[in-house]
């Protein structure tokens, strides 16, 4: 890793190096913080959990090939060099943020309350058609993930996407200040993490906070339909490119047709160009998503036969609007993660499909104050679009008792136990079933359970 020397990254994390003065001039060949991970030439962040301490996996780290590790504690007679560091969590920010100043790899920095992950998938899916694409894999998008992200990006590697989540205000900043993008994309304001961010002038304000470390000549792209975004004027003295449907903005689907759950086929204007393409994943949002992958391919000098390939390749991710077909059920996984916005979207979809339509909701947390309401307007949502609702969890009753209000046939479990033990009982062939929740509530037991 170019520069990455033992005694580069101490300086970096204002570490106190213990170890081999000879080896402080030896580069790292990569960072790791799960101990099993580790390869030769590794450099080795010890976390401290709620239960496993990583420190005591230190000498276990050397056996298999690490060259260094952090550690915040003082280590007798450890089998190779430390680097004594206050935290862990902040030297690898500190580290990540000296790594990415060497590097030439342009960064793309992706943000919003829904569709940080689809927007990185078609994006990136665009990018491979013509460059070496590095993205953020899995939940990788919080304080450790992102840096651990910037930390995989290699030589060969042209650009990087990466998606970056937040639940409070200034971790924008400390993502930013580590990824520096060179361009910024934000899908949309809504209503999540609302504990902290108190409103979506709130979640706005957290958002954009992400332009405070942009590149100075960043290239900017904005969801134009939305009231809070549409209002942003200049960011760095360049002015945003928004994208849009209701809208006349720079970029725009001018005609759009559903095919159901198998997608939809759209026809993008960029401004004086034109492009018809066909997205393999269904749902309206998803059309926002192509017009940003548009955006992205063109700012980056691609053809528009190569930017229709690319969202004609795009493929789901399990846990994100991952459809499949099982024991004649057809399967809409969308059970990583939940807000109202993305919750409503997933209805939409599910209403797209053909047979009988079962939705499965659960709890959505960190909705502060407005929960019940939140949770109310997603029962409301889901009358006249879904055959059968099915809501579980304590906050998931505002879901069902607005659902059965507007006349939905609905069902109510208090916990996701009692629903899987007669799941039989309600889901059958020939239906389309939607799975979706915030991820603590666990919903991926009950997509497992209906593959048998």
């Amino acid at each position: 890793m170019k520069n990455m020397t033992l005694e580069n990254i101490a300086k970096a994390c204002n570490g106190i190096y213990v170890g081999d003065e000879d080896l402080k001039s030896k580069e790292i060949t990569g960072v790791e913080k799960d101990s099993r991970l580790i390869e030769d030439g590794y450099l080795y962040l010890p976390f401290v959990g709620a239960r496993v301490d990583g420190h005591d996996f230190i000498p276990q780290v050397f056996d298999k090939g690490a060259l260094c590790t952090l550690s915040e504690k003082d280590l007798d007679n450890p089998k190779g060099p430390y680097i004594k560091v206050e935290s862990v969590a902040t030297a690898l920010k500190d580290i990540a943020e000296f790594y990415r100043k060497q590097l030439s790899c342009k960064i793309i920095g992706i943000t919003g309350s829904v569709g940080k992950t689809s927007t990185k998938e078609i994006i990136a899916s665009v990018l491979e058609e013509k460059f070496k694409v590095l993205k953020t894999e899995g939940n990788y998008n919080n304080e450790i993930g992102e840096p651990l992200t910037i930390l995989k990006i290699r030589d060969e590697h042209e650009v990087a996407v990466i998606e970056m989540g937040i639940s409070d205000f200034e971790e924008m900043h400390r993502l930013a200040k580590v990824s520096r993008p060179d361009v910024c994309v934000i899908t949309n304001i809504g209503t999540c993490h609302l504990e902290n961010l108190g409103d979506r002038d709130g979640v706005f304000k957290a958002k954009t906070e992400m332009f405070d470390y942009a590149s100075k000549d960043c290239f900017v792209v904005l969801n134009g339909d939305d009231d809070k975004l549409s209002n942003v004027k200049e960011v760095n003295g360049h002015a945003p490119v928004f994208f849009g449907i209701d809208t006349d903005r720079d970029v725009m689907a001018i005609k759009y047709e559903s095919l159901g759950i198998r997608g939809t086929k759209v026809k993008i204007k960029y401004f004086d160009k034109e492009l018809d393409t066909v997205i393999p994943i269904p749902g309206y949002h998803m059309i926002y998503n192509a017009m940003v992958a548009v955006c992205i391919g063109s700012h980056f000098g691609m053809t528009l036969d190569e930017i229709d390939s690319g969202i004609r390749n795009l493929k789901a991710i399990g846990g994100r609007n991952n459809i499949f077909t099982t024991n004649g059920i057809t399967v809409i996984d969308d059970c990583y993660n939940a807000n109202p916005m993305s919750m409503k979207a997933s209805i939409n979809v599910l209403s797209q499909a053909n047979g009988r339509k079962v939705a499965i909701l659960g709890d959505m947390f960190e909705l502060g104050e407005n929960s019940k309401e939140l949770h109310k307007e997603v029962g409301q949502a889901a009358v006249g679009k879904v055959d059968i609702l099915v809501c579980i969890g304590n906050l998931s009753k505002d879901i069902a008792e607005a659902a059965i209000e507007g006349g939905c046939n609905t069902l109510y479990f208090p916990n996701k136990a009692d629903f899987e033990e007669n799941l039989s009982a309600y889901i059958k062939e020939g239906d389309t079933v939607l799975i979706k929740a915030s991820n603590g509530m666990k919903f991926k037991t009950i997509v497992e359970k209906l593959k048998g």
